[in-house]
C-alpha cells in the first residue's frame, strides 16, 4: 500500500504539473470580430471571463456580446500592443489573420491556437503536406504556379479543384475542371489572382463529414460527434447529427484529429472536413477555431463547442460531449434570415442571428437547429 507521504508528494508533484486555470474576470482578447467572436465571446461571459476583440469593422457581430473593442487593421502593431496589454491570453476567430499579427501576439502574450496551427491551415500546399507527414491520406494534388503547370497538373489528374493556396474560404478562390481540358490556362491563372495554387484531384465520395474536437492546456483532448455535411455553390448549407458513417469510421476521423491536434501542440476547438470515399477516409481541410458544421452543439449538448473554446483556452477542465438529441443544423444566407417567424412555428427549432447590418446573397446571416430525439 501506498504511504501517506508518498500519497503527500504524488499529490504535491500533480498540483506542480497541472496548469493553473486562468480566474474570474479575466480578460481573453479575441483577433476578429465576427459572429464566432460574437459567439465565443457569449460563452466567456457564462464562465465569468471578460472580451476584447480587434477588428476595423465598427459594426461587427461580436460588438453586442463582447466587452470591448480595439477598432484597428489586424497587423496594426499598436493595438495589437494594447490588445497583448489587456489581455490574460488571445485567441481568434478566423484562419486569415496575418502571420505577422501573430508573431506578434506570441511574443507579447499568449497565442492559442498556437502560431503553427495558423501557418500550416492558411496554405493549401503546406496543409497538405504537413497532414501527409503525419499518415494522413489526403486528394491527389499537385502544386501549381505557372500556366503550364496547371495543363501539366489537369493531364495527370484528369481534371481537379484549382485552388489559391491561401485566403480562400466559402467557395472562393476555386475553379472546378471535369476534364484534363483547359483551353486558356494563363487566362485562368490571371483571373484567379495569378498564384500560387493547389489543383485538388475530383473525388468521388460517399458523404462530407466533420469533425470538432478540443485539446486543452493539460492535453486533455474530446471530440464531439460527427457531423454529415451538405455544401451548395462551396458554402456549407446544413449539418445533421448523427452522421452517416459507421462507428469504425467515426473512430477513424477521431484517432485523426487527436492526431492533428498532438502534431501541433494545439490549444482550443478545431474543425476537420472530412470525404468518406469507398477507398476510405480523406481530409479535406482544417479549421483552427470554432467551425460552423459545429454550430448544432449549442443546442444539442452541455457543452458547445464555443464553451469548449474558452475551457480549453483558458486553462480549464474540457466538457462533456455527449448529445442529449439529434439534430439538422442549417445556415441562413442573404435575406433568409430576414422572416424566421416560420421556422419559429416549430417549437424544436432554435435560431441564432448574427447580427450583421447588411445582408447579400450567400452571406451567413445566422443559423438554426432543429431538435429530434435520439435515434435508437
Amino acid at each position: 500500500m501506498i504511504g501517506a507521504q508518498t500519497r503527500a508528494i504524488l499529490l504535491l508533484m500533480s498540483l506542480m504539473t497541472k496548469p493553473t486555470p486562468l480566474p474570474v474576470n479575466s480578460t481573453i482578447g479575441i483577433l476578429g470580430g465576427g459572429q464566432l467572436a460574437r459567439m465565443m465571446g457569449s460563452a466567456a461571459a457564462k464562465l465569468g471571463f471578460r472580451t476584447v476583440f480587434l477588428e476595423p469593422g465598427k459594426d461587427a457581430p461580436a460588438v453586442q456580446t463582447c466587452n470591448a473593442q480595439i477598432i484597428a487593421e489586424y497587423d496594426d502593431e499598436t493595438a495589437l500592443h494594447e490588445l497583448a496589454r489587456q489581455c490574460d491570453v488571445i485567441t481568434y476567430e478566423f484562419e486569415n489573420v496575418p502571420a505577422s499579427a501573430a508573431q506578434f501576439i506570441t511574443a507579447n502574450n499568449t497565442l492559442y491556437p498556437p502560431a503553427r496551427a495558423l501557418e500550416v491551415s492558411q496554405d493549401r500546399l503546406l496543409e497538405k503536406t504537413f497532414l501527409q507527414e503525419h499518415n494522413i491520406e489526403v486528394a491527389p494534388f499537385k502544386s501549381i504556379e505557372t500556366a503550364h503547370d496547371l495543363v501539366s497538373a489537369l493531364e495527370t489528374l484528369e481534371g481537379g479543384v484549382l485552388k489559391t493556396r491561401r485566403f480562400g474560404y466559402d467557395g472562393k478562390g476555386q475553379r472546378v475542371f471535369q476534364n484534363s481540358k483547359c483551353d486558356d490556362p494563363e487566362g485562368v491563372i490571371s483571373e484567379m489572382g495569378g498564384g500560387p495554387f493547389v489543383l485538388e484531384k475530383l473525388i468521388g465520395f460517399k458523404s462530407e463529414f466533420s469533425i470538432i474536437a478540443a485539446r486543452n492546456i493539460a492535453g486533455e483532448i474530446i471530440a464531439f460527434d460527427p457531423a454529415t455535411n451538405i455544401h451548395e455553390n462551396g458554402i456549407l448549407r446544413q449539418s445533421t447529427v448523427p452522421a452517416s458513417l459507421d462507428q469504425n469510421t467515426a473512430s477513424r476521423a477521431k484517432q485523426v484529429a487527436k492526431t492533428v491536434l498532438e502534431a501541433l501542440d494545439y490549444v482550443g476547438v478545431i474543425g476537420i472536413e472530412f470525404f468518406e470515399t469507398d477507398e476510405g477516409l480523406l481530409v479535406n481541410e482544417f479549421a483552427p477555431r470554432v467551425h460552423n458544421s459545429g454550430h448544432w452543439t449549442e443546442e444539442t449538448c452541455a457543452i458547445s463547442q464555443f464553451e469548449q473554446h474558452i475551457r480549453a483556452i483558458t486553462g480549464l477542465p474540457l466538457g462533456s460531449v455527449e448529445r442529449h438529441h439529434d439534430c439538422k443544423m442549417g445556415n441562413l444566407l442573404g435575406d433568409e434570415a430576414e422572416n424566421i417567424s416560420q421556422l419559429l412555428q416549430n417549437p424544436n427549432t432554435s435560431v441564432t442571428l448574427y447580427g450583421k447590418l447588411q445582408s447579400r446573397e450567400g452571406r451567413k446571416m445566422g443559423h438554426f437547429t432543429e431538435l429530434f430525439d435520439l435515434s435508437k
